[in-house]
């Protein structure tokens, strides 16, 4: 199957083949990689601090305004563009799934973290003034150690990543919904979303496969995250139809087909209800934004 955008490899933006890290001022890397504004995925994780620029950025097609003191955290298969207005810096790190998988024994512990749970919103952080400094000194210490050759390097970065996590997440700590004992239940029904989202439509079908009852499953989404378990459902297919409609060399009906719909009118009309505009006008939007 075409990919609907670019898919960008950690060693293509690297220059080596087995890189699983990648830590630059982020002003020497967009002079690097100048071809990267227009969306794009990763097949790794990013993440950027800005310390100094204005204009925006967008995750998964929402949009946020770049301010200096923020970081924001993507997952490998987001969708993001950037749109900067004068001159920006700051960090990038950019590390595989693998990266962190030989450290530690609980090879989701990533996933504890809610800036890493790939909703956009969750992933963009502004930093309360007394982690401002603590924050940037971490990312100093990251691009030292980066320039350093010996044996410990990748362990000591991990180490530096995994503060730099926890001081995160010690920020939202009173807020983060992933302290509850109920996030697992949750997470569970995300995971398969994700797996399923094109052939399982019904949250009693995820309910049976969580082996709980659709009323419970409802009433857990409904709580945590505000939204019914079949809203979560359908904004999952209507992320990937975004993502698909970016790319012009797929048709409506080649889109409707890969997401499983029976018709190209029926696709159209589940994508208005959600939208509030056809795919073919969602297509115009997002190219002239590209050409402005």
């Amino acid at each position: 199957m075409r990919h609907s955008i670019p898919i960008l490899e950690i060693c293509t933006l690297s220059g080596m083949r087995n890189s699983d890290i990648v830590v630059e001022r982020f002003s020497s890397y967009l002079k690097r990689h100048k071809n990267i504004h227009s969306s794009h995925r990763h097949n790794f994780y990013h993440m950027v601090f800005f310390t100094k620029g204005s204009g925006f950025h967008s995750i998964d097609f929402n949009k946020f305004k770049i301010q200096p003191f923020q970081i924001y955290f993507m997952i490998p298969g987001q969708v993001h563009s950037w749109n900067f207005d004068g001159d920006v810096d700051g960090y990038v790190v950019n590390f595989t799934a693998e990266f962190f998988q030989s450290f530690l024994l609980r090879t989701d512990y990533l996933e504890s973290f809610s800036f890493f749970n790939g909703i956009a919103e969750d992933g963009v952080i502004n930093l309360n003034e007394n982690l401002e400094a603590p924050v940037q000194d971490l990312f100093e210490d990251l691009i030292t150690e980066s320039s350093v050759d010996n044996s410990l390097q990748k362990d000591i970065m991990k180490v530096i990543l995994l503060r730099l996590f926890l001081l995160l997440k010690q920020q939202n700590l009173k807020k983060d919904i992933f302290q509850q004992p109920s996030y697992t239940l949750l997470r569970n029904f995300q995971k398969l979303i994700e797996k399923h989202y094109t052939e399982l439509r019904l949250p009693k079908e995820y309910a049976d496969l969580l082996f709980v009852t659709p009323n419970h499953l409802n009433a857990l989404c409904k709580t945590v995250t505000g939204l019914q378990a079949g809203e979560l459902i359908r904004n999952r297919i209507l992320l990937e139809a975004k993502r698909l409609l970016v790319n012009q060399d797929m048709s409506i009906t080649e889109i409707s087909n890969v997401l499983n719909f029976n018709d190209n009118s029926y696709f159209t009309k589940f994508f208005k209800k959600q939208v509030g505009i056809t795919p073919e006008e969602f297509r115009r939007n997002v190219v002239d934004r590209s050409h402005n």
